[in-house]
């Protein structure tokens, strides 16, 4: 075993004989035994044991491979810290470190041979830059990708200057890419094509706001298969259509998120029936999508999880199409738009036929205490249950969630007529209730807040946020906006901010003080367009009314 200091030989026996005492002196007296230094008079033992552990580096005799873990389990901060220790641990830390991020500015160009050299075990890379200035170009990226053969997942952000010529760089020098993700980018279907041609193994896609794809000449044919792949994201895509081959002919695909992609989607949703046979998730989300894809996919698919976020052409029979041929179901994600097409109907198809859910997201949804009943009664396992914007949700249908929702451990209520009377229900309904979050109920208070979770002992968390006072806050923008241009000059560009504090909408919630930005910066654009459509339109009818007097003063010449 070894100890924090050196132990040093115990002296000879002699020194212990009755002839080497001192002469006068008490028995009690222990000359001290040679060999050993005596601490110095009023210094601590944790001080002392200090300074003998300071002549050695007990980390020395930790293997790399042991650092690399204790390394591992660190924040970036702190390796960044612990590589400053000394020469070892910045090389132990650079062989370890697997993730990488970096700001793909021009200047990246000459920092990637020194930059690569360091960290030579680079698995997950990132780049990232900002939309108003310049990015990195195919040379760089080139260059990147010679340096990490062994890249498994590459994110790029706002990377302008990359065409479908650093991708191909990409294809051939990473051919063990398993997760591509692309957002902001100018290159076309050219370049996620020679991706997907050249690393077989790719599993995870997303492409987002994909510049060039509105720009026909860019594919030059139907995007190839990949057998491997497992996930698509397509976001804020124009022409995101050239990638329905690709979808359609993925064997191994399980996930499809679909989110504000222009055109109709029911054609694929058909081309995936009977191809997909191991796909459970389907995210849709702002599409042009109906009941006929629902039914032609869900006849030939067991999904787990659906989200249909404003999809107004789906209704009740396309919910109830995929519960029919879906008992595997887990989680429902339903945000209806309050457009009343999807309600107790689909609901209780749900209930009937998967037993099984765990996790039930209703929005803009108005079920009735009939729908939720059977939900409760029929679905032992649901864990998460949230109800927002609903009119139809009171007291009484929370009273039944209280009573009937046993395995409940989640729940969120927003803009729902509920009361406290409602809330009490839970002082002895859903015994495994952790976690409640009541947000625009103006019938909840804070005190019933408290009495709930003193009556859980603590075991439970409650949070309830105020009312937010929404017709208030439109009359006091809109009366705000007079003053926004004499703001502006005497501001410094800083009118809109100062019209909301002026109308007393700031508050310390983000999410809220966006929205208020927004809706300011909506109104005050609309009432900048009606008074340019009024003064062109002023103008114009004065350029007409001058042009007829002079026309008028010539032909009494």
């Amino acid at each position: 075993m070894a100890f924090p200091f050196k132990i040093q030989p115990m002296a000879p026996l002699s020194a212990l004989k009755s002839d080497n005492w001192p002469e006068n002196q008490p028995p009690s007296f222990r000359p001290p035994l040679r060999g050993f230094t005596p601490p110095c008079m009023g210094q601590s033992a944790s001080s002392r044991l200090l300074t003998l552990s300071q002549s050695r580096d007990f980390t020395n005799d930790l293997p790399d491979e042991c650092l690399a873990l204790v390394f591992g389990s660190l924040t970036a901060a702190d390796r960044r810290t612990c590589s400053l220790v000394c020469r070892r641990w910045l090389l132990i830390e650079a062989s370890c470190r697997a993730r990488l991020s970096l700001h793909a500015r021009p200047s990246l160009l000459q920092a990637v041979p020194p930059l690569f050299a360091r960290f030579d075990a680079v698995s997950k890379l990132s780049l990232r830059c900002s939309r108003r200035t310049a990015s990195v170009g195919d040379e760089a990226l080139a260059l990147i990708a010679s340096r990490c053969p062994r890249l498994v997942s590459l994110k790029l952000r706002s990377c302008r200057d990359i065409t479908d010529a650093g991708m191909d760089a990409v294809a051939r020098h990473c051919p063990d890419l398993r997760k591509l993700s692309v957002g902001c980018c100018c290159f076309g279907a050219n370049g996620i094509d020679v991706v997907l041609r050249g690393c077989l193994l790719l599993e995870e896609l997303s492409v987002k706001h994909l510049r060039s794809l509105h720009d026909s000449t860019a594919i030059s044919g139907p995007i190839a298969g990949v057998t491997s792949l497992r996930t698509v994201c397509l976001k804020d895509l124009y022409n995101a259509q050239c990638f329905a081959p690709l979808i359609a002919s993925s064997p191994k695909l399980k996930t499809l998120k679909l989110i504000r992609c222009s055109g109709d989607w029911d054609p694929l949703l058909e081309a995936m029936a009977g191809k997909v046979p191991g796909f459970a998730e389907l995210h849709l989300e702002r599409l042009q999508v109906s009941d006929r894809g629902l039914i032609a996919l869900s006849a030939r698919v067991d999904l787990e999880f659906l989200r249909l976020v404003k999809t107004p052409e789906c209704t009740d029979a396309g919910v109830a199409a995929v519960a029919e041929c879906s008992p595997r179901l887990r989680k429902l994600h339903v945000d209806g738009w309050k457009a009343d097409r999807i309600g107790d109907d689909g609901l209780a198809a749900v209930a009937r036929r998967c037993v099984g859910l765990q996790e039930l997201v209703l929005v803009g949804v108005n079920p009735s205490i009939r729908s939720l009943e059977l939900v409760a009664t029929n679905c032992g396992s649901l864990e998460r249950l949230a109800l927002c914007g609903s009119d139809t949700v009171g007291d009484a249908e929370i009273a039944c969630v209280a009573a009937k929702c046993t395995s409940l451990k989640k729940l969120c209520i927003k803009g729902c007529p509920v009361s406290d009377q409602g809330m009490e229900s839970f002082v002895s309904g859903c015994p495994n209730l952790l976690k409640v979050k009541v947000k625009r109920c103006p019938g909840v208070t804070p005190e019933c807040a408290e009495r709930l979770m003193a009556s859980r002992s603590g075991q439970l968390s409650m949070n309830v946020e105020p009312v937010d006072e929404g017709p208030d806050d439109e009359q006091r923008i809109v009366a705000a906006i007079d003053e926004v241009e004499i703001q502006e000059s005497n501001s410094g560009g800083r009118g809109i901010e100062q019209a909301v504090a002026t109308a007393g909408l700031i508050t310390t919630s983000w999410k809220r003080r966006c929205a208020t930005m927004k809706m300011l910066s909506g109104l005050i654009a609309a009432r900048r367009n009606v008074v340019a459509f009024a003064t062109r339109k002023w103008s114009s009818q004065g350029r007409t009314i001058l042009s007829l007097v002079n026309a008028e003063h010539q032909h009494g010449r």
